[in-house]
């Protein structure tokens, strides 16, 4: 692989080194990536809402929709700080790009369901 892309292995190798001296020399670093870890599960557990009740839990959706759109500033602005390959950047920002894809294709489909709800709701 080394062959085919010099860059690329360069920078995991830079990557493998640095997690390797960093947990060497300060080991409670790592302590961040546990609450890291802690934050995607409590992320995943807000989606259980709308699960359950989708109308009134909509703005879950929403609010991963925003997330998705705020990931594209971050790997800009902050990529480039951290010396971030140009091409790394782009992975993260795909991330973004494609996790909206189906939150786009859930809001669309609530969109008929929010409107029964809204017109029952103003019938009440």
């Amino acid at each position: 692989m080394s062959d085919h892309f010099p860059a690329a292995m360069a920078w995991l190798e830079r990557v493998r080194d640095g997690v390797a001296e960093t947990n060497d020399r300060f080991p409670f670093l790592a302590y961040g990536t546990d609450w890291l870890a802690f934050a995607h599960l409590v992320i995943a557990a807000a989606f259980w809402g709308p699960l359950k009740d989708p109308v009134r839990n909509i703005w879950v959706i929403r609010w991963a929709v925003l997330a998705c759109g705020a990931v594209i500033p971050l790997a800009l602005i902050c990529g480039p700080l951290r010396g971030i390959p140009v091409a790394w950047r782009f992975v993260d920002m795909s991330f973004g790009i494609f996790g909206v894809v189906p939150l786009l294709i859930v809001l669309r489909a609530l969109r008929p369901l929010e409107r029964s709800f809204s017109a029952q709701a103003a019938a009440n």
